[in-house]
């Protein structure tokens, strides 16, 4: 009997399968998010989580595991050198799954796959003084209009 044995299928070849969750599992340890299928998405956080958890035993032999789904090596490092101490006091959940809305051109529903905790990359913003330098004051803005601007402006051609 098949008890249970009903997920996990995603409408592929096994072996397409099992190269489709290396490569995905991969690439959410690398990006830390993965946009991509609902379905896909639950099939792929039970490896992912699986992963995790086989490294935090932080041993030769966990890590020889990981090497042997995991596809890059510098992933695995990665993991086995910063992630694993994000989640060192989590016992499980380590992924969640944000919910985008539907796809346009089949309607599959689609969402982000992200580790909990995930280290935002900041994006450079402006400080006030920043700010400040860029906004003229009405006295410099007319100084500026009467002196005439530096660009040359261009003639209109006419044809002969």
């Amino acid at each position: 009997m098949r008890h249970q044995a009903h997920h996990g299928r995603l409408g592929v070849q096994p072996a397409h399968r099992r190269a489709m969750i290396r490569n995905m599992v991969t690439s959410l340890l690398k990006h830390e998010r993965v946009k991509t299928t609902k379905s896909r998405a639950k099939e792929v956080r039970r490896y992912a989580e699986k992963m995790i958890t086989i490294a935090k035993k932080e041993t030769l032999a966990s890590k020889r595991h990981v090497l042997s789904f995991v596809r890059e090596r510098d992933v695995v490092n990665k993991l086995f050198q910063t992630i694993i101490y994000r989640y060192a006091e989590r016992k499980g959940g380590y992924t969640r799954i944000l919910k985008l809305g539907n796809r346009k051109g089949d309607g599959a529903e689609m969402v982000f796959l992200e580790l909990v905790d995930r280290v935002i990359p900041e994006t450079p913003t402006e400080t006030k003084t920043e700010k400040k330098e860029k906004t003229a004051t009405p006295d410099q803005a007319s100084a500026e209009n009467k002196g005439g601007s530096k660009k040359k402006q261009k003639e209109p051609v006419t044809a002969s």
